[in-house]
C-alpha cells in the first residue's frame, strides 16, 4: 500500500490551549506511523517551538513545515535544516501596520530563524530572540510577521485586513487573536505540495487536519488531490467549511478519531463528511 502523507497543525487540533495533549492523540499517531504512513507536522508556530511536538509525538518525518509554510525544515542525520525560506520585505506592511496599531507588539523573523521583536508576543518569542526597535524589525528579509494587539479580538483583526488592503501578503488570524504574515502566496498547503513532491507521495495519499484559517491553504490543496482534509470541531464555521469533514473538538479527541479512520481498527467512530 502506498503511505499517506498526514499534516497536522499543532494549536487547536494536537494541543489543548494549556498545551497538554488532546484525548488519544499520541496513541492514534503512533498507530498510523506504524502502518508505514509519514506524520509530520504543518503549523504556524516557529521551528524552536515546533520541535518539542515532533519528539512529544515520538515521529520521525523527513520535513516539517513550520511557520504557516514559510519555513521547511528537513531532517539530516540526528540533526535539521533549514530545507525552504520563503522571505519578503516587511517594510510596506510593518510601516502600515504601526499607523493603524502603534501600540500593538510586533515580531519578525530572519531567514536563518533569529526572532527580533519589540514587545513579548508570547513566552515562546523571548527564547534565543532579541529586543530591538520598532525600526530594526524591516532591515532584511522576513520569512514572517506576527502582531499581538492585546486591546483587539480577532474581528478587530478582519476589519483591519480588509481596511488596510492587505492582498500582496498572505495572512492568518490565530485562535489566540494575533495576525501572522507570510510572504505573498506561502501557506501551509504550498510548503505540503513540495513535500509531497520531494517524497513521491501518489496520487489523493493526503490527509491534513487542523482547527485555524491557516489551515485552509493546506485544506485546498488537499482536496485539490483529492485526498482528505479534516476541520476539528472547534473551528470557525469557514474554516469547517473549506474541509471535507469535519471531526470532534480538541477537547474531545477530535484529532484522534478522525486519524483512527485511517488505520484498521473496527468499532472506530466516522468524522462527519461536510458538502
Amino acid at each position: 500500500m502506498t503511505p499517506w502523507l498526514v499534516g497536522l497543525d499543532v494549536d487547536g487540533t494536537i494541543i489543548l490551549q494549556d498545551e497538554t495533549m488532546s484525548p488519544g492523540v499520541p496513541e492514534a499517531v503512533a498507530r498510523v506511523r506504524d502502518d508505514g504512513n509519514v506524520v509530520t507536522i504543518a503549523t504556524g508556530r516557529s521551528w524552536m517551538a515546533t520541535e518539542r511536538w515532533v519528539d512529544a509525538l515520538e515521529i520521525a518525518p523527513e520535513f516539517v513545515v513550520c511557520s504557516n509554510g514559510a519555513v521547511t525544515m528537513r531532517r539530516v542525520g540526528d540533526s535539521w535544516e533549514r530545507w525552504r525560506v520563503e522571505l519578503f520585505d516587511p517594510t510596506a506592511v510593518l510601516t502600515l501596520l504601526q499607523e493603524r496599531l502603534p501600540e500593538a507588539h510586533y515580531m519578525v523573523e530572519l531567514e536563518n530563524g533569529q526572532r527580533l521583536f519589540t514587545g513579548e508576543v508570547d513566552d515562546w518569542s523571548v527564547r534565543g530572540g532579541r529586543l530591538v526597535g520598532f525600526d530594526e524589525l524591516a532591515a532584511d528579509p522576513v520569512s514572517r510577521v506576527v502582531v499581538v494587539s492585546p486591546d483587539h479580538d480577532e474581528e478587530d483583526f478582519h476589519r483591519l485586513v480588509v481596511d488596510a488592503g492587505l492582498n500582496e501578503v498572505s495572512y492568518a488570524i490565530g485562535w489566540t487573536a494575533w495576525l501572522d504574515i507570510a510572504p505573498h502566496g506561502v501557506d501551509k498547503g504550498t510548503a505540503l505540495a513540495r513535500v509531497y513532491a520531494e517524497l513521491g507521495i501518489d496520487g489523493d495519499r493526503v490527509f491534513v487536519a487542523g482547527d485555524g484559517r491557516n489551515d485552509v491553504g493546506m485544506f485546498a490543496w488537499a482536496r485539490s488531490l483529492g485526498g482528505r482534509a479534516v476541520a476539528m470541531g472547534q473551528a470557525p464555521d469557514d474554516v469547517k467549511g473549506a474541509a471535507g469533514e469535519v471531526t470532534a473538538d480538541v477537547a474531545d479527541g477530535g484529532l484522534a478519531l478522525a486519524l483512527d479512520t485511517l488505520t484498521a481498527h473496527p468499532g472506530v467512530p466516522q468524522v462527519k463528511t461536510t458538502q
